[in-house]
């Protein structure tokens, strides 16, 4: 008899994943676009300028059983009389999936994935808003990439008849 307590079933060995989850094996500026078109006077603009923000996220697998997710972000800054600057951006990362079930590996590379690409994209861009003479430099708010997708799942669901009609 022993005084070790029985090891739990559902307690993972050491060095065995947890569960499902993902590795990020490399992270990339794929694209990277700053235009400042009417610098100086455009870092002189009184007040706050409108700003338009655009988020895509894609995802394509890869012959080596690796995922490519892309995120994209644009934003143009803008006053009724200028644009104050233009940013297009394009950044990857490179993602190894392990336990993951099929009908979760969707919702994994466009929302998980995209989540942890995030900070390292908002500070590429606050660095080329720094760098472009802005300050304080513009900082990207967070990204509801959960709400992002379930909003695109919605638009699939309804189909392209009462999309069209939206």
């Amino acid at each position: 008899m022993t005084d070790a307590a029985p090891a739990d079933a559902t307690t993972p060995n050491q060095g065995e994943p947890a569960g499902p989850g993902f590795r990020i094996l490399a992270q990339y500026v794929k694209d990277l676009s700053f235009e400042n078109p009417k610098a100086p006077d455009s870092l002189r603009v009184e007040g706050k300028p409108a700003i338009d923000l655009g988020v895509e996220m894609n995802a394509q697998g890869r012959k080596d059983g690796l995922f490519e997710v892309e995120l994209r972000l644009t934003v143009k800054a803008s006053t009724d009389a200028l644009t104050v600057f233009n940013i297009e951006l394009v950044y990857g990362g490179l993602f190894a999936l392990s336990g993951v079930a099929e009908q979760d590996i969707e919702p994994m590379l466009l929302i998980e994935c995209p989540r942890y690409l995030f900070p390292f994209a908002r500070e590429i861009i606050a660095g080329a808003t720094a760098d472009g003479g802005f300050y304080p430099p513009f900082m990207v708010d967070p990204i509801d990439f959960a709400g992002i997708y379930m909003s695109r799942q919605q638009q699939i669901a309804r189909g392209p008849a009462e999309t069209a009609q939206a």
